[in-house]
């Protein structure tokens, strides 16, 4: 199976969101409630575009597999070569590689654009995750308790980084 990682476009946004609407329902991997209208992801969209901020999907044929992001880590001048990302792929296409073709792409994106550190922020339950980062070189920087709540349940955040100026 070749799967393709390109830039995403509008068209994209309803595979996007029946993706990214299955994690808020049914997982820890986002700590969302509600899930997001179509409106409010093409303007997800928008907004990463004009903040000139990557948005890549896998593609299999005409099949989107799974999508990536990342954005500046927090919002002020100081913290602007850091970026926090997101990884997400369809329940149906785990364990195909599609997550470490869509980071991989987005790790040389950060490259390119001269940042210097990229952070995940991810659920401390989730041990595929923290290994799959693992796997890239990130380490983990530390564990938050109890920051977040979801399923009738606090939630604890591991944060990992990558730092993008090593060989």
């Amino acid at each position: 199976m070749e799967i393709k990682i390109r830039p995403a476009q509008d068209a994209d946004i309803s595979t996007i969101l029946e993706i990214f609407n299955y994690e808020i329902r049914n997982s820890t991997v986002v700590y969302h409630y509600d899930e997001r209208s179509y409106e409010d992801q093409l303007q997800w969209l928008a907004d990463k575009n004009q903040a000139e901020m990557p948005v890549y999907v896998a593609e299999n044929d005409t099949t989107i597999l799974g999508f990536g992001t990342y954005g500046i880590f927090r919002p002020w001048e100081g913290f602007k070569f850091s970026v926090e990302h997101s990884v997400y792929v369809d329940k149906n296409a785990r364990g195909l590689g599609i997550g470490k073709s869509i980071l991989s792409k987005l790790i040389q994106i950060a490259k390119q654009n001269d940042l210097r550190i990229m952070i995940a922020g991810i659920d401390a339950s989730n041990k595929k995750s923290i290994d799959f980062h693992e796997q890239f070189g990130f380490y983990e920087v530390g564990t938050f308790k109890e920051v977040g709540f979801k399923f009738d349940r606090w939630l604890d955040v591991t944060f990992m980084q990558l730092n993008l100026t090593s060989k």
